[in-house]
């Protein structure tokens, strides 16, 4: 019984440490919301996070729109172009850096399985699963990588990022062009919720690339 409710300590203090993490990662991207270098950290964080960065730059997308709703789109459209440049970075660490770079970032996040199907899966599918990913909460550094090492088409490569991440950010800006300060609100109030939720798609994502393809 005592080692019963030793384990179950263990699980809630490390939930609640994942929770801490996640909360101090949102407030330290929101905090450049409020600097004069808003844009330019929405573009680096986008840029970024398609090849290598953890956080989604939607998080900083929401911030900025909210603080210039008439602005939305000008956000989204910036946020866009960042991933889709990030995404063209990561193709290339996968297309000749696999060995020097790619390994070390798919290994640093854990997703070596889901690198590993994607392989075959490419082969199959080819560029579709570059346009799930990319509107998706899955990983898209991963995609992008592995898009690179199985040489998929580059140009088909682009114009698939193009389409889903714009989808993903446009829809992002449209809901704060509409909402506005209400989404950030939501967020904030449900945000412990909101991150089980996001995990819980990102799962869901996995499972949907082993079984069912």
């Amino acid at each position: 019984m005592q080692v019963c409710k030793t384990n179950r300590r263990i699980r809630v203090a490390g939930l609640k440490s994942i929770f801490v993490l996640a909360r101090k990662s949102y407030d330290w991207v929101l905090h450049w919301a409020e600097t004069p270098y808003a844009v330019w950290a929405l573009f680096i964080l986008a840029f970024a996070e398609s090849s290598f960065f953890p956080i989604p730059p939607d998080v900083l997308l929401i911030a900025v729109a909210i603080s210039m709703p008439k602005r939305s789109f000008y956000f989204a459209l910036v946020c866009s172009a960042a991933s889709v440049f990030g995404g063209a970075l990561g193709y290339l660490i996968g297309l000749k850096f696999m060995e020097a770079v790619g390994y070390s970032i798919i290994n640093f996040y854990g997703y070596n399985e889901l690198f590993l199907n994607l392989q075959s899966l490419f082969k199959k599918y080819d560029i579709w699963f570059v346009g799930m990913a990319g509107f998706t909460p899955v990983p898209y550094k991963v995609f992008t990588i592995a898009a690179g090492a199985c040489k998929l088409n580059f140009l088909k490569f682009m114009i698939t990022s193009i389409v889903s991440r714009s989808a993903r950010f446009f829809l992002v800006g449209t809901m704060i062009y509409i909402f506005g300060e209400p989404v950030k609100s939501f967020i904030d109030k449900y945000f412990n919720l909101l991150t089980v939720l996001f995990f819980v798609l990102i799962a869901l994502g996995f499972v949907v690339i082993k079984y069912l393809f």
